[in-house]
């Protein structure tokens, strides 16, 4: 697709991209201000399914970042809109914060420990030795086994903290049974996000700091891809993979002015 053939829509990954921690990376605020001053459909994406849509829209606007709450889509989002798409009005058994409890309410779905079609896993900053022997069980007993997202770790000021894929890989281990991921790199997460935005995958983009989540799962669900340097992935690591991003900028302050047309002559095609 020619650039200047639809405008682009715009799916763009959080910390990383946006923000690092409570700091927001230079040029992020300028370039989402841009998005809006010129109608430019976009979503911040998140794999963390601990807060909601409104408790990121705070987070984000105390770094400078005015997102309203319909643009930002989680994991927790997406893991919610699968499972009522799946068993529309079922039960589950969940290990996780408001983000997932909130998302899973809304969907009609009751949340139980006793007999739930799912066990459902997600992010939290106090998991518990006890509701992890209970997630065991149930999944024992042949509760379905769903993780909003596979990252084995989180950032925090004083180093890595198990995350997500690290409890599920235990929960596994104990119980023979394999979970399934939700959010990146499963497509699905891109496609849900795709639909709540109402766009086309012909004409949106994604922009992200990794390669193993960002990039592949744009990439699988048909997008073309940017990967700013200013997370985890750096041009050298980049490299090592079988798959590239359709363009590598330094930071997302190196696409403010051209939200309009993001790729030089030729390379969105190409890509």
């Amino acid at each position: 697709m020619s650039a200047m053939a639809a405008q682009w829509n715009y799916l763009m990954d959080m910390d990383g991209v946006l923000v690092h921690e409570e700091h927001p990376i230079p040029g992020s605020s300028e370039f989402v201000a841009e998005l809006t001053a010129n109608d430019i459909p976009f979503m911040v994406l998140t794999n963390n399914s601990i807060y909601t849509q409104r408790d990121l829209r705070a987070r984000l606007s105390r770094t400078g970042l005015e997102v309203p709450e319909a643009a930002i889509w989680t994991s927790a989002l997406a893991t919610a809109r699968f499972l009522d798409s799946q068993r529309p009005g079922g039960s589950a058994y969940v290990i996780g914060e408001a983000g997932l409890t909130t998302a899973l309410h809304e969907v009609g779905y009751v949340l139980t420990d006793r007999d739930p079609d799912y066990v459902v896993l997600g992010e939290t900053r106090t998991y518990s030795f006890t509701a992890i022997t209970k997630a065991i069980r149930l999944v024992e007993e042949g509760a379905r086994f769903i993780a909003t997202n596979p990252d084995a770790t989180g950032p925090s000021r004083e180093g890595s903290l198990p995350a997500t894929g690290s409890i599920a890989a235990l929960i596994e281990r104990a119980s023979g049974r394999a979970p399934y991921y939700v959010g990146k790199p499963n497509p699905l997460m891109m496609r849900s996000a795709l639909r709540a935005l109402g766009a086309h995958s012909e004409s949106t983009l994604m922009i992200g700091d990794r390669m193993d989540t960002d990039v592949r799962s744009g990439l699988e669900a048909g997008l073309r891809t940017i990967l700013v340097l200013t997370g985890i992935s750096t041009e050298s690591t980049a490299e090592l993979y079988p798959y590239r991003p359709t363009r590598v900028v330094k930071s997302i302050a190196d696409l403010v002015g051209n939200s309009a047309d993001p790729f030089p002559d030729g390379l969105a095609d190409a890509g």
